[in-house]
This record gives C-alpha cells, sequence and structure tokens, in this order.
C-alpha cells in the first residue's frame, strides 16, 4: 500500500542553545508520547516523524546555538521565540495507531540544566497517515508549526523527569470555495499531557 508522505514543518527554524552549560548542574529529561485519542480510530496507520524537541527554561535565554542529538552543536539559523533551546533528536518515528492501546513510547532522553521550564515543543517533520479502508490522507500540525505543550517541569539533580507529550489526530471542518472540505490536524491533547519525576 503506497503513502503520501509531506512535510507538515517546513521551515521549521532551529531555536537557541541551553543557557547554562552543562557544566553545571544537570538533570534527566525524558520524553515520551503517550497512547493516542481524538480520531486516531479513523486510521489504519498514522506514522508521526518527530525530529526535534524544544523548551523554554523560566529564567534564562539562549546563546544562538544547539545542542545535537549527538552532543554537538550547531549554529541556529532563525530562532522562533527568544530565549527557546532546541535539540535535534534521532528521527523518531511512531505509528500512533499501534501505540494506541499501550504504553507511553519514549523517543528522547538528554541531561540539560536544571531548573524550571515553561513548556516543550516537538517538531515534526512528516506523517504519513492511511485512513481505514486505504485511502491516503494528509495529517498537518496547528499552522505547520511544531506541537507545543504548556505544562511546565522541572529539571532535578539526581532525578528523572518523566515528560509525556498527548497528541493526535482531529478531524476538523473548514469552509472552501465548494462548499465544506474535511481534513485532519494533530493537535495537542492537554488531558493526556503529563510530567513525573523519578529518582
Amino acid at each position: 500500500m503506497q503513502r503520501r508522505a509531506f512535510l507538515t514543518a517546513a521551515g521549521a527554524a532551529v531555536g537557541t542553545a541551553l543557557a547554562g552549560c552543562l557544566s553545571g548542574s544537570t538533570g534527566t529529561l525524558v520524553t515520551q508520547v503517550a497512547p493516542p485519542t481524538g480520531d486516531i480510530g479513523d486510521f489504519e496507520s498514522c506514522i508521526v516523524t518527530v525530529t526535534e524537541l524544544r523548551v523554554m527554561s523560566a529564567s534564562t535565554g539562549g546563546d544562538g546555538e544547539t545542542e545535537t542529538a549527538g552532543g554537538g552543536t550547531i549554529a541556529a539559523e532563525a530562532p522562533t521565540v527568544e530565549g527557546e533551546q532546541a535539540y535535534e533528536v534521532a528521527d523518531a518515528e511512531i505509528d500512533l495507531v499501534e501505540l494506541r492501546n499501550g504504553n507511553a513510547k519514549r523517543i528522547d532522553e538528554r541531561e540539560l540544566g536544571t531548573g524550571e521550564y515553561e513548556y516543550l515543543k516537538l517538531v515534526v517533520s512528516n506523517v504519513d497517515a492511511t485512513l481505514e479502508g486505504g485511502e491516503t490522507v494528509e495529517v498537518a500540525t496547528p499552522g505547520g508549526g511544531p506541537l507545543e505543550f504548556d505544562a511546565a517541569f522541572e529539571l532535578r539533580t539526581g532525578t528523572r523527569t518523566l515528560f509525556t507529550a498527548g497528541f493526535a489526530p482531529m478531524q476538523e471542518t473548514k469552509e472552501t470555495e465548494d462548499g465544506q472540505e474535511t481534513h485532519y490536524v494533530l493537535r495537542p491533547v492537554a488531558d493526556s499531557t503529563a510530567v513525573g519525576y523519578e529518582a
């Protein structure tokens, strides 16, 4: 069965780097995806590719670089939000249909500076979606940008912070010249988003 891939976050800019170098105190941030809700029952498969996460420290800004998954840094071309810290992750592909009746799936784990953070974003570079019955459909992110999860969290020395991001495809209707048109948008789900801590 052939699927159609498309870019949902074209031109997503890399944000600024972790202010407060990792030579100071650090904590572990574990990012995982929650089993989806929404209209996931409409799909035979819905494979979401996450390529980057972004966080905003409650106290500091950045310095114009971003840390990669391998520990190096690359220059930030056009940060979308001043002070936002952006990190490349190994391409994480999550089939939300397979995840539907299971546990949360881990997509990233890294050491970041301790302190309070205001939110976390996930950059979705691609969604490969097929409805029940075999029809391929486009599933966009809101405005083609990152998924933003407005759940504050804290990174603590010697503690693992578990950030569970909930998102799901939602069927929506919009007006066109030819009448109403239904489409799917991948949206954050507040009820499925949670923060936990473990030693």
